[in-house]
């Protein structure tokens, strides 16, 4: 789903591909001097947005672009192949003959080194958006009490969705990193009666300077809003991997990704349709080319 799904240096872009690039939508990479044009592709294993799976722990392609004024001001798009909407919401209790085959991600903000050097402050909009084909059925898409099933997204709801988010980029030698917190002021990805929820994460990433690794790491707590008693779909998600820096703008990365994302009588709340956990615990293995 990856503050934009980018981070103050480009080599984070590959250490957070498939875990936080989309739906957690990292603050875009500067752009270099010479363009302030910056693009990226990415191919994983597995899309990971907070730690649920989107792909249904298959392959994806993904990638964007990010255009920095030098003032601070910024947008871009970032865009992933998916299969979470065609699968779950054609398991609903209402059947439907609604997919989406792509998440596309639209952002805007301001990002500038108000602190010091290396700690840039910044704050901006993100646009989930779904192009759907095929329609909802009225009484799936207007519900307005949750039903208690295990759907991963509950009724069915409009999946597009809008944040705004705050961050703050630190940099302590080798370390660097940045806390971050989103606040969805629509519904949140399909769940019925859930504007307010709110995704605050930290990362932090440590150059080894050795054979260009850096080791990464993550974690963060996705809180659902007005959740159905017994029904709570809020999380932790967490990561942790070493990217590789192989020159060229190309780089790799493995991590470690999981949830402690909650079940009902035996019942992952984010299934698959194969009945298997969305967001239990994985390898991640992702290559990433920035231009």
């Amino acid at each position: 789903m990856s503050m934009f799904k980018k981070t103050t240096l480009a080599l984070a872009i590959s250490a957070l591909a498939g875990g936080a690039l989309a739906q957690s939508a990292p603050a875009p990479a500067p752009a270099p001097a010479t363009s302030p044009i910056t693009a990226n592709v990415t191919v994983v294993n597995d899309y990971r947005y907070r730690g649920i799976s989107q792909s249904n722990f298959q392959p994806a392609i993904q990638g964007g672009f990010d255009y920095a004024h030098e003032s601070g001001f910024y947008i871009g798009n970032w865009n992933s192949s998916i299969s979470w909407i065609s699968d779950t919401y054609a398991a609903a209790t209402t059947p439907t003959t609604v997919s989406a085959p792509v998440e596309m991600d639209f952002y805007a903000g301001f990002k500038k080194e108000l602190i010091a050097p290396g700690f840039a402050s910044d704050i901006g909009v993100l646009q989930y958006y779904y192009p759907m084909k095929g329609t909802l059925s009225s009484s799936t898409y207007n519900t307005v009490t949750r039903q208690g099933n295990a759907d991963r997204q509950a009724t069915g709801q409009n999946p597009n969705t809008t944040e705004a988010y705050i961050a703050q980029n630190f940099t302590f030698g080798p370390v660097t990193g940045f806390v971050k917190f989103s606040y969805s002021l629509t519904n949140l990805f399909g769940f019925y009666n859930s504007a307010g929820s709110y995704y605050p994460d930290l990362t932090v990433n440590y150059d080894t300077g050795v054979w260009g690794l850096t080791l990464n790491g993550h974690v963060g707590y996705q809180y659902i809003a007005n959740n159905k008693p017994g029904y709570d779909f809020s999380y932790t998600d967490y990561k942790l991997g070493v990217t590789k820096d192989f020159g060229g703008g190309l780089s790799a990365n493995v991590s470690y990704v999981g949830t402690d994302a909650k079940s009902v009588s035996g019942s992952p709340l984010y299934l698959s349709p194969q009945g298997k956990n969305l967001g239990k615990d994985g390898y991640l293995i992702s290559l990433t080319k920035t231009f």
